[in-house]
């Protein structure tokens, strides 16, 4: 099947998205402060590092799970669905969403972007109040934000979540979308590579690990942005934590936008993949 004049337009604004993120230089800075983190944590055993690494790892597959089989996303699923049958009434299932034109299918997603950029700058302005509880949960809280918000555009493009394969694939995603933007393009190359090469989808046969030195650059950024939040959390304007709110909420809504930016890029991309035989 031959993409429409539409589709190829948006296949032509992913290619050029794909270029500038494959371009992306680092500034000196950058990789000086990669050179320092990860000499600094290489100072650690190797023991403590694995185990590190794959205690994050599993936090992540299960509140992955977790997020999944909720309620709440089982709720958002179903409004998906409802929302892809005022285009097509015939829809039944996640799957027949391909059916919809990418126009109908970027409503949908967008409107579930929308409604979690709100969720993360609510969640950071509430965090930036500066209590204790409140600055503990932030880093869990903005995960559950960013790890749902993925599983709901791979839905809206007609992919279910719960087999291994896209389980594994959506985490990879929002481990990617992460991630410094110097190291992006390699990881970006391989995901959409993995996909192409992949006839059988439900099982995963890749490397199921995520994090490593090179993610550490997030979870430092959401210390040290708790840390600014501590520090200015007692400058009032009107008896509100104004500064610190904002910081909190900034901060997080820019983490929500460059991941539902990455996440819809590759699935409105596989999407377009699967419909055409020329559309990468």
């Amino acid at each position: 099947m031959t993409l429409t004049d539409r589709e190829t337009k948006v296949l032509d604004e992913i290619k050029e998205w794909e270029v500038r993120l494959l371009s992306y230089e680092p500034n000196d800075f950058q990789l000086t402060y990669e050179k320092y983190l990860e000499r600094a944590f290489s100072l650690l055993p190797e023991t403590i590092q694995n185990q590190f690494f794959s205690v994050i790892d599993s936090w992540l597959f299960h509140l992955h799970a977790i997020i999944q089989g909720s309620q709440l996303q089982l709720d958002a699923k179903e409004r998906i669905l409802s929302a892809g049958r005022i285009f097509n009434k015939d829809i039944e299932k996640i799957e027949d969403l391909k059916t919809l034109e990418i126009d109908q299918l970027q409503y949908i997603a967008q409107q579930q972007i929308a409604r979690h950029r709100f969720y993360s700058f609510a969640q950071g302005g509430i965090a930036g109040t500066g209590g204790t509880l409140l600055l503990g949960t932030d880093i869990p809280a903005i995960a559950i934000i960013n790890l749902r918000v993925v599983q709901l555009i791979a839905m809206t493009y007609g992919v279910e979540v719960n087999t291994p394969f896209e389980m594994m694939n959506s985490l990879k995603v929002f481990h990617i979308a992460t991630l410094p933007a110097r190291i992006q393009g390699d990881e970006w190359r391989a995901l959409v590579e993995e996909f192409g090469k992949s006839d059988e989808r439900y099982f995963y046969e890749g490397s199921e690990k995520l994090a490593d030195s090179t993610w550490l650059e997030q979870p430092i950024q959401q210390i040290l942005k708790a840390m600014v939040i501590a520090l200015f959390r007692k400058k009032m304007i009107q008896g509100i934590p104004l500064v610190s709110m904002a910081i909190g909420a900034g901060s997080n809504y820019q983490l929500t936008r460059k991941v539902t930016d990455f996440a819809h890029k590759y699935y409105q991309l596989r999407y377009l993949s699967e419909k055409g035989e020329n559309a990468r």
